[in-house]
């Protein structure tokens, strides 16, 4: 996003009446690469290596933006069904990501979380997920979370085991609550997203952060998500602003 641009959205979440604030945790489902790689005759793998290219100004965009936190849909738990050269290059292009781009994300203030089933990934990206969390841990700028091996169902019931690995023996006046569950969730600590952003047209949320979304404001756009910018990434947040976000109430 150019200078101007930045600074028109800034002043409209900040000082207009009309717009609300930026939302502080953006999830988006960066959907479209394997499109975008048959529309040009190529591989499904390079269309996932444009799709890791364009993912760094968004990062970029986001921190200097002021957003808290950015969760971005990696790799699903179903995605683990696609053919294994397929696989096995996504995990190569994460661990090429984390070490070109941590040093980068460290300057620029952001802190690398997962959410996700990370342990059953393979070794080499376990060890560069480690690395990569270590070296960003101070950060406080923003958080980009990456969702890898993740699956809504599948974080609840992790999350509701862990509760009962922490209450066992349970007593007859055992019982689970909503602050329960989300105090469990992988998410737990950070707030839920205000705006959830799907690329490449598809309209549903594919089992993603299906307890954090309750409220989210959702933006589709037909783009494919190597072709998505940040004027794209402004379009949506200037759509989220014009929502009137009720949270089940009425406007006095």
């Amino acid at each position: 996003m150019d200078t101007d641009a930045r600074q028109h959205l800034m002043l409209d979440s900040q000082n207009s009446a009309q717009y609300g604030k930026l939302p502080r945790h953006i999830a988006i489902i960066m959907d479209g690469n394997g499109r975008w790689a048959q529309q040009r005759g190529l591989n499904r793998a390079e269309g996932h290596r444009a799709g890791v290219k364009a993912l760094k100004p968004i990062v970029k965009e986001c921190a200097a933006m002021g957003i808290e936190v950015l969760t971005v849909y990696a790799f699903s738990t179903e995605n683990w069904s696609r053919p294994q050269v397929e696989v096995e290059a996504l995990w190569d292009l994460l661990v090429e990501y984390l070490r070109s781009e941590t040093a980068e994300l460290k300057a620029e203030g952001v802190r690398i979380q997962t959410i996700g089933n990370v342990g059953a990934l393979p070794v080499r990206a376990q060890k560069a997920i480690d690395a990569a969390m270590r070296e960003t841990a101070a950060e406080t700028r923003m958080v980009l979370n990456l969702a890898l091996n993740y699956g809504g169902r599948d974080e609840l019931v992790r999350a509701v085991n862990r509760w009962l690995d922490e209450h066992r023996p349970l007593s007859p006046d055992s019982y689970m609550t909503a602050n329960a569950i989300a105090a469990h969730l992988d998410t737990a600590g950070l707030p839920d997203p205000d705006l959830l952003i799907r690329s490449s047209g598809e309209l549903r949320i594919s089992n993603f952060l299906l307890w954090q979304l309750a409220y989210a404001e959702i933006y589709v756009t037909e783009t494919l998500w190597p072709d998505f910018n940040p004027m794209e990434l402004h379009k949506a947040i200037r759509a989220y602003q014009k929502r009137d976000r009720r949270f089940g109430g009425l406007r006095e």
